[in-house]
């Protein structure tokens, strides 16, 4: 089978097309042939050596993907070839709290991930694909939308009527844009492109903020929210964010943190913490069970996830670079035929 690797040293020069003989699945397992594949910032901080300089190499990237069972392992039922199916995130993290070593078994970090043509996975951990949608579709899945489930839903309780803020237009964002929007939610979205926030409003936003024209957008969040504050911000913007996300947040509201888009260390004022009492919680992506009862509301709904813009698997590097260049609206997939 054909496959991209991190292959001596990190890098997107060093992210290189190779072969390796085609997997044979295990009594409980069952061969996949891989159609598309979809690419998170956590892929690219993986390429460049900058999530875990450690990692041993080569390394197949790439957490999330979808495609079609080939054959399944002799023990394997409810599973058959030509079923289309898409792999969690965590393949070992079926339910219950994430513990060590379901955490080890994410993909494309210290596991090979899903830049590659056959994968063979654990059956119980696969979910069938939605209906509605493609290949293509279902391969944004695995991280960004479950993580915008469970920081909405299973970790930020949001409620029906309830504020929300998002920020920036990638995946993560604009899945909680559209699952908010299913709630009843009033939405705020920021971000530094005023035809991305134009796109935002077409999909539903509320209300949108440029910070670079309005860098003190915590105060234009009090003006909208009649100085109440918001509910609930899904957090991927890290330290450089952080401090005026608990500005905006009203007493005893919530933070789902998940990104670092602007770095892991930096000062942070956690007096707002502990005067208005806000809940921090940090989200790493979520389990299969979380996954399952996302994927019965994108069925419901009939959600499709927004793609900027699809390459072929050969145009692998180029994708990559199409997502370091930070001017995508939505998700960045790879088809692979």
């Amino acid at each position: 089978m054909k496959l991209f690797e991190i292959r001596d040293s990190f890098g997107l020069d060093n992210l290189k097309l190779a072969e390796r003989p085609t997997p044979e699945p295990r009594p409980d397992e069952v061969l996949i042939r891989l159609r598309a594949a979809s690419l998170n910032f956590r892929d690219l901080l993986i390429v460049q050596g900058k999530y875990n300089p450690r990692m041993k190499l080569p390394r197949v990237p790439l957490s999330d993907g979808a495609g079609e069972i080939v054959s399944v392992g002799a023990e394997v039922t409810g599973w058959k070839p030509g079923d289309r199916v898409v792999v969690p995130f965590f393949p070992a993290w079926l339910d219950g709290e994430l513990a060590a070593p379901a955490a080890a078994s994410a993909l494309g970090g210290d596991v090979d991930g899903m830049l590659r043509e056959f994968i063979t996975v654990r059956a119980n951990a696969l979910l069938s694909i939605p209906d509605h949608l493609c290949f293509e579709h279902a391969a944004t899945l695995p991280c960004a939308a479950v993580t915008a489930w469970n920081g909405l839903f299973v970790s930020g309780n949001l409620k029906p009527g309830q504020t929300l803020l998002l920020q920036g237009t990638g995946g993560v964002s604009l899945f909680g844009l559209q699952f908010g929007k299913i709630t009843g939610a009033s939405i705020i979205i920021i971000s530094s492109s005023d035809a991305k926030l134009e796109r935002a409003r077409a999909m539903g936003a509320h209300h949108t903020i440029n910070y670079r024209s309005e860098p003190d957008w915590e105060k234009r969040i009090h003006e909208i929210t009649g100085g109440r504050g918001v509910d609930l911000t899904l957090e991927v913007g890290g330290t450089g964010t952080l401090s005026k996300t608990l500005k905006a947040t009203k007493f005893a509201g919530h933070v789902s943190l998940i990104g670092v888009l602007s770095g892991i260390s930096g000062d942070v004022q956690i007096a707002p913490i502990l005067h208005k009492s806000i809940n921090i919680r940090g989200i790493y992506v979520g389990s299969r069970a979380i996954f399952e009862s996302m994927n019965r509301a994108i069925a419901q709904h009939k959600i499709e996830p927004v793609i900027d813009r699809v390459f072929s698997f050969e145009e692998s590097p180029e994708a990559f670079r199409h997502l370091e260049a930070a001017q995508h609206f939505g998700k960045i997939v790879i088809r692979i035929n």
